[in-house]
């Protein structure tokens, strides 16, 4: 079984996210937000530049494409707007 984590949960590993969240409740970001937070927001953003993304419509395509390892990337169980 394949026991090493994928390239973009090894980065995520390196980011304080409770640092981040206070920041972020600092300034009452998530005050209205119900599913797509700051933090989906900054790992969508993320991922899009890693896969040399310029468009948002080609960062949800590919983040749409890989739907099944959204979990093992550490992007969580849902960052994707729907467009449908």
């Amino acid at each position: 079984m394949y026991n090493v984590k994928y390239f973009f949960a090894q980065l995520v590993a390196f980011m304080n996210r409770i640092k981040f969240n206070r920041i972020v409740e600092k300034d009452n970001g998530n005050r209205y937000v119900k599913h797509f937070t700051y933090w989906n927001q900054l790992l969508a953003m993320m991922f899009g530049q890693l896969c040399n993304r310029s468009i948002l419509r080609d960062l949800i395509t590919i983040l749409d494409a890989h739907s099944s390892k959204w979990y093992h990337h550490g992007l969580g169980r849902s960052v994707s707007p729907s467009m449908k």
